[in-house]
């Protein structure tokens, strides 16, 4: 299965009869998948049915619908509004009464009264109108497989990348691996020396064995060895799922979480100047990964 990105656009235009479409999505990166439509008036029925087909084809984003229809003037139909025009007619004749040296008014002026003419559209046959809502939802189909489109372009993208930092990550987890610092030998070297300059500065005044019973102890607790299995399990578990594909974006994001737990833990044990510079390349990668991550569905 391939990735897909949260991110994409899609704009698809129709038409049937005298009516003409557009419908426009957006998607952006979203927790879950969030649906927000803008329908023309009288169109409310088709929102169940949108949502429904947003659910199958996208898993997670914020995606915005919008539909915009015209229809062609010349089916719209002049009429008058007779309870507008009798009220219109009643203030006349109050006019007329209370004011007789005045001209009456015109037809004209009388039919440009606000709601007296309306452009009323003709009755809309039912079974015309189904065919319109289900050429209406084949439109949006097209425009949501345009949308998915765009989106698993980009996650193609966005997975080579991603790829190219996991493989930065094992690069810099093999080479805090082989430090010669962390060499057991290297260890009980540093330790001894740290010892015997403790033991020289006190004028023997310290317990030697109590002594390197602590030092065994510090030892102890900087070694890395266990936070650089987990680097490694890590970087096996991202590459098994950027294999699988899917919607794995959730599942990766708790994966960069524990890199950079892993990569704390490493630093803040760290008693080598190396070691201490891998770690902080580390950390630089794992936050440009989870970067790229967050954009995953």
């Amino acid at each position: 299965m391939t990735l897909a990105s949260m991110t994409g656009f899609a704009r698809v235009q129709g038409e049937a009869g005298v009516v003409r479409w557009t419908w426009e999505l957006r998607s952006v990166n979203g927790k879950n998948l969030d649906v927000r439509l803008r329908l023309p008036a009288g169109l409310e029925e088709l929102e169940p049915r949108i949502r429904e087909r947003c659910a199958k084809v996208l898993q997670r984003g914020n995606v915005s619908i919008g539909l915009s229809m015209q229809r062609d003037q010349g089916e719209a139909v002049l009429t008058i509004n007779q309870t507008a025009l009798d009220a219109v007619l009643a203030a006349v004749d109050l006019l007329r009464q209370r004011l007789p040296d005045v001209a009456p008014p015109t037809l004209d002026g009388i039919l440009a009264q606000k709601g007296v003419v309306e452009l009323k559209e003709p009755e809309e046959d039912p079974a015309v109108r189904e065919v319109l809502l289900a050429t209406l939802l084949s439109t949006l189909d097209e425009a949501l497989d345009a949308l998915v489109d765009m989106r698993r372009s980009e996650g193609s993208a966005i997975r080579d990348i991603i790829l190219g930092q996991i493989g930065r990550v094992a690069e810099l987890t093999a080479r805090a691996e082989s430090l010669p610092a962390r060499q057991p030998e290297a260890i009980r070297a540093r330790l001894a020396a740290l010892v015997a300059e403790l033991m020289d500065a006190s004028a023997g005044a310290l317990d030697s064995q109590r002594l390197h019973q602590e030092a065994a102890i510090l030892a102890t607790k900087a070694d890395i060895r266990e936070e650089l299995d987990r680097l490694h399990a890590h970087v096996s578990a991202v590459r098994e799922l950027m294999a699988a594909g899917g919607a794995i974006g959730r599942r990766l994001d708790f994966l960069a979480q524990e890199f950079n737990r892993e990569t704390n833990t490493l630093c803040s044990k760290s008693n080598d100047v190396e070691l201490t510079t891998i770690g902080l390349d580390l950390k630089a990668v794992i936050d440009q990964m989870r970067e790229q991550i967050q954009n995953l569905e």
